[in-house]
């Protein structure tokens, strides 16, 4: 957890490796996944890089794997994942052979569909010519099918003045259009028969389904004959013979039943073929992509180096935490080792002033977390992380907005299952939306642990209260006068005899001002809550400021701005507390009686404004003594502070800037200002070349924002409140209003009706009370941490730390 609290060390190091190294050193680093490298040659084409080529075999490779995929996406085969260990990057000797291997597998793989295509292709003609014969028997009558009505289409038959006919097949949609094309061409001389098909066809190249007609056209003439043969072509019809006579179309058909009996045997011992081809194929598949993927980010990799003149040595450079440089010799001496080099490979840390990359150290718990932040922006370097409190915070708050004991629960109980069984449910593939349950599931173990806590707090089950320490009211009327009377009001100073030890005291829940009770409660907890949160903020701030040794705005910003935020606002809390404590029914010195108990909201409108508080008669107008002096010091002080954040860091600037040039008047003096140098604050060199009409602007900017952001950002706490009041009134409207109807039955009958009620009971309290209420809290909380929290003193304008890794290569590519 430590690791959390900033993000870790890093080092810019140079890589010496030998190129008959190169491979196999690159092939250890992705495995380990600890340099980000970079990319040295960016003003060279990618084309011209030292590796293209081998990368371009790879890209081959991946080619002829995602052929085979997809032909096995077409029998319906699905690839498994790897159970085992995933293979190492393939050795450079060993390409050629995986070449030839998938050659020959592409090769024979297309080889057969080609021949799969051709097959069927055949079957489709054979089975539409079938089809026609058959069609055409219903056309001819067996007393028209004389070789003296009907002859073919040639030319013979048209002088001795037969009719001709034409048989064929076409789509179903074109079959309007073809016969007015037709009827245009021949001026209404020939005559159409067609019949629809029932059942569609498979087209053999695309494999969807077609519906068709079958058509027969007859007419007289060679002149026409050519006219429709055109028109059948345009319309991508098919054309097959016909005999004229019964007999002779009835032998046609019978050899054509002959030979698609043959066909389909051929087809099925094609398929089977094709099967054992392909299922030879997929025990090696997963293997070789992950082979392929990984030689393929090797290349890329080494075209970011650099070679030196010698033409022997490359030259890299990348970003590696320090906590990792050990492993990072390891892997170097385990490439030279695996190549058999003779010159080992080093390492070299190099001095820069460039920013280096965001890296903070997470396991599977603090993984959520972190995305969350991450979500809002990548910290800059060594910034202090706000995921390590958010682990508390977040859940916390969602849980004031969201505390029910009963609904907190299956919350938990959802969560508690996908981290129990987190191996298996971690292969399972499943949609986006339970990838981010899936991936956030400690988040919503927290969040339903947090509302339990609350629930129990607020004692509120499913809208309902427990009354397990005893109530710390008692009834002080007697029988008849509660029996006679609906609702009795109960004197505190005399009915209150204990406080309920933890949580709210159970007969609330019978209450007629039990919303107004809780309401006052809650708007005043949120307040606290939040201006505690906002306080912690800037204290953080405090720590940025000691670790870059910016030790003059703790004197220019933080204390000003803590100042302002306690002096008004941790002020009101205190009278919040005060007020609880000092006024009490339990007194006979009126001041002190509830009775007197004055507003904190108009005792702070009237501090702001320098006016006095209006008081009942017999009571205070203020809560102490010392109470309108300290106001007015407070309200002074908090005025005083805004000037102070105004002008502090743009003169301090000025008056810096002035001494250095003092300072570099004698040449003695810059050798003085070169040893003290250290001792200087960083945000001062970093603002030498900044004008300073915009330090002026960017100081009245942060200025006005900080000051407003204080009042608005305190309001926007009251979020708490109001969510949570809410979630208890709508889960008690759906008690009342649906399931408690269901418990009004008497008999048999009230079984039947409870069952169905108390259905659509949990339905509505899961569809409504849990994932819409909870993902309205959620979303609130995300803006509590990301504008309210963080905004006191996280920046996120850094980038993150993506190093070369293969498992990180692998698990983009499964999402994709």
């Amino acid at each position: 957890m430590g690791d959390m609290f900033r993000s870790e060390k890093m080092a810019l190091c140079q890589l010496f490796i030998q190129q008959e190294a190169g491979y196999s050193t690159v092939s250890e680093l992705g495995e380990i996944g600890c340099v980000q490298f970079r990319d040295l040659n960016a003003n060279v084409n990618s084309f011209q890089r030292h590796y293209v080529t081998e990368v371009r075999r790879c890209d081959e490779l991946e080619r002829q794997l995602h052929y085979i995929e997809s032909e096995l996406k077409k029998d319906g085969i699905e690839l498994s994942e790897l159970t085992d260990d995933l293979p190492l990057a393939p050795n450079p000797r060993d390409i050629s052979d995986l070449e030839a291997t998938l050659d020959k597998v592409e090769t024979e793989i297309s080889e057969l569909a080609q021949n799969n295509v051709n097959l069927k292709t055949n079957y489709t003609e054979l089975n539409e010519l079938c089809i026609v014969l058959e069609k055409t028997q219903i056309f001819f009558s067996d007393v028209m099918d004389s070789p003296s009505n009907f002859g073919s289409d040639d030319a013979h038959a048209h002088s001795r003045g037969q009719l001709g006919f034409v048989a064929g097949i076409l789509n179903r949609e074109r079959s309007f259009a073809f016969e007015r094309m037709l009827w245009r061409i021949s001026r209404g001389n020939i005559y159409v028969k067609r019949a629809d098909l029932e059942e569609p066809l498979i087209d053999p190249h695309t494999g969807l389904e077609v519906y068709k007609t079958v058509f027969v056209v007859f007419y007289q003439g060679e002149q026409l004959n050519m006219r429709i043969k055109k028109v059948c072509n345009g319309f991508r019809s098919s054309l097959y013979p016909c005999p004229a006579t019964h007999a002779e179309r009835e032998d046609m058909l019978r050899g054509v039943k002959t030979r698609l009996e043959d066909l389909k045997l051929v087809i099925s011992q094609t398929a089977d073929h094709r099967r054992l081809v392909l299922s030879n194929t997929i025990k090696n598949l997963p293997r070789w992509m992950v082979m392929v993927q990984k030689m393929k980010a090797i290349y890329h990799t080494l075209n970011m180096f650099n070679i030196d003149v010698t033409k022997k040595c490359l030259i890299g450079e990348g970003w590696v935490p320090r906590n990792d440089l050990e492993n990072v010799k390891q892997a170097l001496a385990a490439g030279s080792a695996a190549a058999g080099s003779t010159l080992p490979s080093f390492m070299n840390e190099l001095e820069t002033e460039q920013t280096p990359p965001t890296f903070n150290r997470v396991n599977k718990f603090t993984n959520g977390f972190q995305h969350l932040i991450d979500a809002y922006g990548m910290a800059n370097y060594r910034e202090v992380n706000p995921a390590l409190y958010s682990c508390i915070t977040f859940p916390f708050l969602f849980a004031v907005m969201f505390g029910d004991l009963g609904h907190g629960f299956c919350i938990f109980l959802f969560a508690l299952w996908m981290v129990l069984d987190e191996e298996r449910l971690s292969r399972k593939r499943g949609g986006e939306i339970w990838n981010i349950f899936f991936g956030g599931r400690y988040i919503i173990l927290l969040l339903g642990l947090f509302s339990m806590y609350t629930g129990f707090l607020y004692n509120d089950i499913f809208s309902k209260s427990l009354n397990i320490f005893g109530s710390g009211w008692r009834i002080h009327y007697n029988t008849s006068t509660v029996l006679t009377n609906p609702s009795l009001q109960l004197d505190p100073g005399v009915a209150s005899f204990k406080t309920y030890p933890l949580g709210v005291d159970p007969i609330w829940q019978l209450a007629d001002n039990k919303i107004i009770f809780l309401n006052t409660f809650k708007m005043k907890m949120s307040i606290i809550i939040g201006v505690a949160h906002m306080i912690f903020g800037v204290c953080l701030s405090v720590v940025n400021f000691m670790y870059f040794k910016k030790y003059s705005l703790i004197f220019l910003e933080f204390i000003p701005q803590i100042l302002f935020l306690i002096l008004l606002f941790g002020y009101m809390c205190f009278m919040m507390f005060y007020k609880w404590v000092k006024y009490t029914p339990k007194t006979d010195y009126l001041p002190d009686s509830p009775g007197c108990a004055p507003s904190v909201l108009i005792y702070f409108i009237n501090m702001m404004l320098f006016s006095d508080s209006p008081q009942l008669p017999g009571c205070d107008e203020y809560m102490f003594v010392a109470q309108p002096s300290l106001e007015k010091i407070f309200v002074v002080l908090a005025i005083i502070c805004i000037p102070w954040i105004l002008l502090g860091k743009p003169l301090y600037i000025m008056a810096m800037r002035k001494l250095r040039t003092k300072r570099q008047i004698t040449i003695s003096s810059l050798g003085k200002m070169a040893e003290e140098g250290g001792s200087h604050d960083v945000h001062d060199e970093e603002e030498d070349d900044e004008p300073i009409s915009e330090i002026w602007i960017h100081q009245a900017i942060h200025m006005i924002e900080y000051i407003l952001s204080t009042i608005s950002h305190t309001a926007s706490y009251l979020r708490l409140w109001a969510l949570s009041l809410a979630h208890a009134e709508l889960s008690e409207v759906l008690w009342n209003m649906v399931l408690s109807e269901a418990l009004k039955f008497n008999g048999y009958p009230a079984a039947i009706a409870l069952y169905f009620i108390f259905g659509a009971w949990v339905l509505l309290t899961i569809a409504i009370m849990i994932l819409m209420e909870g993902l309205s809290a959620f979303l609130h909380t995300l803006r509590l941490h990301w504008v309210e929290f963080m905004s006191k003193f996280y920046t996120g304008a850094g980038y993150a730390f993506v190093p070369f890794s293969f498992k990180v290569l692998l698990h983009k590519d499964e999402d994709d």
